[in-house]
């Protein structure tokens, strides 16, 4: 999937409020960087290559990580 279209994505669950998703997103990479393990099925090559906001983003865009849930 595109970036742009992971983007909006992540955005439609998060009421299209840009700020919100900016938190979530810092929220996720925190814990990403604390050791957290990815919400979603990815190879350790693959996770290797992926910046900790790329993940947090098809997280949230999958509805893995939530508002609820996090904050």
């Amino acid at each position: 999937m595109r970036t742009e279209q992971i983007i909006s994505k992540a955005l439609e669950q998060t009421d299209n409020d840009r700020y919100k998703l900016s938190v979530l997103v810092f929220a996720r990479v925190k814990e990403l960087n604390a050791g957290a393990k990815p919400l979603l099925n990815y190879s350790e090559e693959h996770i290797k290559r992926m910046e900790l906001c790329d993940i947090a983003l098809n997280e949230i865009a999958e509805g893995k990580v939530t508002l609820s849930n996090n904050i």
